[in-house]
């Protein structure tokens, strides 16, 4: 039965079910499409027989609005939604966002803060003992102690908030199906790979790694700097051990290594389960779901990063090996896209976390995993990295190539160090001449080589000469495209002196950023544990963390310093600089 999964008391009887294996309550209104969390696990389930019924955005003031489906036989399943509640709520200004693009029509207090949490204590509410999962970027990203930005805090990890049976942490297509089998048949659910769990018995543990105490992380920053290292140290699965952190009741959390990746034949399968690629028509009359129009037309082809950037969470969620889907099963789902009614011939982007990341760093990490003591392409590349686009430039040139297709975009993210580490031009090539919306973004973060080493990203000069290349082919096909540079504001290591040499930077290519991040302190980066302790723990340097916020309104005006709003601002951080000779009317002055 080709249809989206039960979400109502009607449905099962339309599918002759008399109750479900799981309910599946998710933060998110219900899209059936790959891009979305729960829709994969959702299918992943059902592929292995079991019955799923999806409870989307539950009224977590009423204790009746999850029983559905009553009591589902295994469990119930719970995500906050494909981004972190918190993170989806408020900007880094701790302001509240003004819309939810994960809700029917964009609107916003369908889901709570902590969304994870509340559901799972909602839950216990009413059932005592069913089983609770709770998985998704929110569950696996606290899975142990973490800094929380919004209280100025270090919380605990959130399954014991939660009161959860299981964490799975990851993609957690395999570790799903692994704890719906042991749920089925008595089975233990404390050894599966890519879960956390809580125990008070320690008995028989052995070979594992003991984090400092939660009382001690919560305490001490160094202990917190250290505690994360080590979880750093510890995110591939051919070398990772057990992971265990104390807390002062006798309870102890415990991490098991995680998966393998999944093959390429596994992720294709994964892609090719029956969704309905849409939204749930009960959203229509509130204008659909706003979050599938970033990715109706898009194809996800890989997962997984290595590009070590200091501020994102991937290694801790996908990992650091790339897993990509073969050019066959990307195609059959393009003429699916193709057969839409809505399509008007372009495919928006062809990626997932790195576009051009479509293989391994190296040989070596399909049979032994990831380095522990070193990064793929940070300070410099490895010299074991094997940069090659041909993989992935073949399977663009066979979407091109689908009839029906008029232009096929990347837009996910160019790892320009990664392409100009390729000896083959043919890549750099064909995405000049075929593949650029007019501007390609791309993501320096920042000019100041001091800043870039914290952040994990290649020096000033690998995108500078990047930037060089591309303008020249650009010219050679007689084409007006662009280099467009996502920037960060107030990261760890950023004083007025490297904002001020980035607004110098702007003002001499003549650029005018639209669009500034300003760093925000999600649970478990690097950057994040930076923020808090003042350490970095890759090597526990001391490091300067912009924390006040005026200092950090003024290396963001500094971005935008053309802006007549941020004048004052820009005036203020010179002085304070004693930058003056940036204040007047020479040409290479900021402000009058």
């Amino acid at each position: 039965m080709t249809d989206f999964l039960p979400i109502n008391a009607d449905d099962l009887k339309q599918r002759k079910w008399d109750g479900v294996d799981f309910a599946y309550i998710i933060g998110d209104a219900y899209v059936d499409h790959s891009s979305f969390g729960h829709a994969v696990i959702s299918r992943v389930l059902e592929h292995a027989g079991y019955r799923v019924g999806i409870i989307a955005q539950p009224d977590w003031k009423d204790p009746k609005s999850i029983n559905v489906f009553g009591k589902p036989r295994l469990g119930f399943l719970v995500m906050s939604g494909n981004m972190d509640s918190m993170v989806n709520h408020f900007a880094v200004s701790k302001n509240r966002r003004d819309a939810d693009a994960f809700t029917p029509g964009g609107a916003l207090g369908k889901r709570p803060d902590r969304a994870l949490t509340v559901y799972c204590n909602l839950i216990r509410h009413t059932y005592k003992d069913v089983p609770i999962l709770i998985g998704g970027i929110e569950a696996s990203l606290r899975r142990f102690s973490h800094y929380d930005y919004w209280s100025d805090s270090v919380r605990r990890s959130v399954l014991l908030d939660c009161a959860a049976d299981l964490l799975i942490y990851g993609m957690g297509e395999k570790a799903i199906v692994e704890a719906a089998n042991a749920l089925r048949d008595g089975g233990n659910l404390k050894n599966i790979r890519g879960t956390v769990y809580m125990t008070r018995d320690m008995t028989g543990m052995r070979g594992h790694i003991t984090l400092p105490s939660f009382d001690k992380v919560r305490s001490d920053k160094t202990a917190f700097a250290r505690s994360f290292a080590l979880q750093y140290q510890n995110t591939d699965p051919f070398s990772a051990k057990p992971l265990v952190e104390a807390y002062g009741d006798g309870t102890y959390v415990v991490q098991n290594p995680p998966q393998f990746p999944l093959t390429t034949p596994e992720l294709d399968a994964v892609y090719e389960l029956p969704y309905m690629r849409n939204y749930h028509p009960m959203y229509e009359a509130a204008g659909g779901v706003p979050a599938l129009t970033e990715v109706k037309f898009s194809l996800t082809v890989n997962r997984g990063c290595f590009g070590g950037c200091s501020f994102c969470a991937l290694t801790f969620h996908q990992g650091r090996i790339v897993q990509n889907r073969s050019i066959e099963s990307v195609v059959k789902e393009a003429k699916l896209m193709i057969a839409d009614p809505e399509f008007k011939g372009y495919i928006h982007d062809v990626g997932g976390p790195t576009a051009n990341f479509f293989r391994p760093s190296c040989d070596k990490q399909t049979k032994n995993g990831a380095c522990k003591d070193r990064q793929c392409m940070f300070p410099q590349p490895c010299p074991n990295l094997k940069p090659d686009h041909s993989g992935y430039l073949k399977m663009l040139e066979a979407l091109s190539a689908l009839p029906g297709v008029k232009k096929v975009f990347v837009r996910s993210g160019i790892r320009y160090d990664y392409l100009m580490a390729d000896p083959n031009p043919a890549f750099f090539n064909a995405l000049v001449k075929n593949h650029v919306s007019g501007q390609l973004r791309v993501a320096p973060e920042h000019v100041c080589d001091t800043v870039l080493q914290r952040m994990g990203k290649p020096p000033a000069k690998v995108y500078e000469k990047f930037c060089n290349e591309f303008e020249k082919r650009t010219e050679k096909e007689g084409k007006k495209q662009y280099v467009v540079p996502y920037l960060m504001s107030s990261h760890p290591g950023s004083g007025l002196k490297e904002a001020i040499a980035l607004a110098e930077y702007l003002r001499d290519h003549k650029l005018n950023p639209m669009q500034v991040q300003d760093f925000y302190p999600t649970p478990s980066t690097v950057s994040t544990c930076m923020y808090y302790t003042g350490i970095d723990p890759r090597d526990m340097s001391p490091v300067y963390v912009p924390t006040d916020p005026y200092d950090k309104a003024m290396q963001r005006a500094l971005i935008q310093y053309r802006e007549t709003k941020n004048q004052q601002l820009v005036k203020a951080a010179l002085e304070k600089a004693g930058r003056k000779d940036l204040i007047g009317l020479g040409k290479n002055c900021l402000i009058k």
